[in-house]
């Protein structure tokens, strides 16, 4: 049996996770041979975020240090799946399409999957403004690793849990997201970016365009041109494992069928 660890920050997120968690289909993957456990990881949350989570059977874990990455590196530290995937809790992401990414990841033999939502039959699902703000980063991202990753800003990502302890990400807030991808394909994993549905938000937006694009700007400039092994600037718990990098660089891209 395959394990797979769904990793899922959330904040302040108690009114959308009965439909997020209605969503994930368990006993589908089971069938399909994965034993699936669901991570929500609790960024200090002022409503009962946590306890809803508990009560829908997720595991919850807390993480006191606000921020998009900070909730992530909590997350992936308690995560025991052998597979990671990850989403957010406010209704955006298909967890109803994971069996089939799942079999792709393994029928192409995939370590780090992305997820393009910059299709235009996803456009009303969100603002124009962040529609266009998405291209231009991920552009620039491109330009800048060269992976030829469509939508650097995606927040749907599988992969391989080893690949995790061979990444250098650093990110506590947004900004997580392209780099935890352009980290993933510097390093010479095998990735892939296949397209999936866009959905309407539920609540309330937590993003703050303006800033978090501009910390966005500065990290993709600070991680092109970094040098390694300085330490994180957001403390989170000791890695269970000491990190590895990659056993063996490649430069393939696989293209979505």
């Amino acid at each position: 049996m395959n394990t797979l660890s769904i990793v899922i920050p959330a904040l302040n997120e108690a009114s959308n996770l009965p439909a997020v968690m209605g969503t994930v289909p368990v006993a589908e993957l089971a069938a399909a041979g994965w034993d699936t456990e669901v991570v929500v990881v609790d960024n200090a949350s002022t409503d009962d975020t946590a306890a809803v989570a508990r009560s829908l059977g997720a595991r919850v874990v807390s993480q006191p240090a606000r921020g998009y990455g900070n909730a992530y590196l909590a997350g992936f530290d308690e995560a025991t799946g052998d597979v990671i995937a990850t989403g957010d809790a406010d209704c955006t992401y298909p967890f109803d399409a994971l069996p089939d990414l799942l079999h792709t990841l393994v029928e192409r033999d995939v370590e780090f999957m992305t997820t393009d939502r910059l299709r235009r039959s996803n456009r009303r699902a969100m603002k124009p403004s962040h529609f266009v703000a998405n291209h231009a980063l991920s552009a620039l991202s491109r330009t800048l690793f060269r992976n030829g990753l469509r939508d650097s800003q995606s927040g749907m990502w599988i992969f391989r849990r080893y690949i995790w302890d061979g990444l250098d990400v650093r990110s506590g807030g947004m900004a997580f997201s392209q780099e935890i991808k352009n980290a993933a394909t510097s390093a010479g994993y095998r990735f892939m970016e296949v397209p999936i549905e866009y959905r309407t938000r539920g609540g309330e937006v937590k993003l703050n365009a303006l800033p978090d694009g501009m910390a966005n700007l500065r990290q993709l400039f600070n991680h092109r041109f970094r040098r390694h092994g300085g330490p994180q600037p957001v403390p989170v718990s000791a890695r269970k494992q000491a990190r590895i990098p990659a056993q063996k660089p490649r430069n393939e891209r696989i293209e979505a069928v």
